[in-house]
């Protein structure tokens, strides 16, 4: 399996490709805007990269409830990073946004993905990201961004993500982004229980059988501190194990905070997985 994010293609087949989460917030669930300035937001990325990141991805709005933010505010927040990281390091950049203007201004500055957790909500979306050449991310989400969810129902969890993703990912198609340029997201915590994301964890296989790169968000989340009774500056290690089990049922593209530790366990994970083939 391949996957284009701009013009850097790689082989899923085994590998997964690491992220390394970039946030222009101040308000964030896991560093509290301890990147909020710009000279630390540049330092981080350049750990980031050292660490063995195969991208990075750039964040202008939390997921959850906070302070409202303009798409003014957002582009101030997003397109100047885009702009510094395109022109100081050779990855491909992620924009994390749902809104069709931001995206659209930050592959203009050098972004070559669009993340959206909203699961192409705004109808131009798509054909921002298609005119762009960029990949794009399709996110469950029962609800949307920003929106609190606290007791979210499903008949059957696994098969509502699955149905969901395959419609997005059909959508993104009719639009022109070839296949190898779209990846699916569970959206574990987006207007899910900890014990459902938990459930769509284990079932990763059954999403990546749709036939998409399967994109994991887990680094960090409140499922894992629910599981273990850990707050979020203590998820490492619990991180780890996630994407270890995701990598293993299928999933290849992980969003982290600690890219070192990711990227060694998706090093371990493709030689077991090659070695099992064999």
């Amino acid at each position: 399996m391949l996957l284009e994010l701009g013009r850097h293609r790689f082989d899923v087949t085994t590998r997964a490709v690491v992220l390394g989460i970039l946030n222009r917030t101040p308000d964030s669930f896991f560093d509290a805007g301890r990147y909020w300035d710009f000279d630390a937001f540049l330092t981080r990325a350049e750990a980031l990269v050292a660490e063995g990141a195969d991208g990075l991805d750039v964040g202008g709005v939390k997921a959850g409830p906070g302070p409202e933010v303009s798409v003014q505010e957002e582009l101030e927040r997003v397109v100047p990073a885009v702009e510094a990281l395109a022109e100081r390091f050779d990855v491909p950049i992620c924009c994390d946004t749902w809104r069709a203007p931001v995206a659209g201004a930050a592959f203009a500055a050098g972004a070559v993905v669009g993340n959206d957790i909203s699961g192409f909500a705004d109808p131009d979306y798509l054909p921002t990201a298609a005119a762009a050449g960029a990949s794009v991310v399709a996110t469950h989400i029962r609800l949307a961004p920003r929106v609190a969810d606290p007791e979210p129902r499903y008949d059957d969890v696994v098969q509502t993500v699955r149905c969901f993703l395959a419609h997005r990912a059909a959508r993104a198609e009719a639009a022109g982004i070839p296949r190898e340029r779209i990846m699916v997201d569970a959206g574990l915590d987006l207007g899910k229980t900890e014990s459902q994301s938990i459930e769509l964890l284990r079932s990763s296989d059954r999403l990546a059988d749709l036939g998409y790169v399967l994109y994991l968000s887990a680094s960090n989340k409140r499922f894992l501190g629910h599981l273990l009774g850990i707050d979020v500056a203590d998820r490492r290690e619990a991180s780890h194990a996630a994407h270890a089990l995701g990598i293993a049922r299928g999933c290849r593209v992980v969003r982290a905070h600690d890219v070192r530790g990711a990227r060694r366990v998706a090093a371990v994970t493709a030689a077991l997985l090659e070695a099992a083939s064999e």
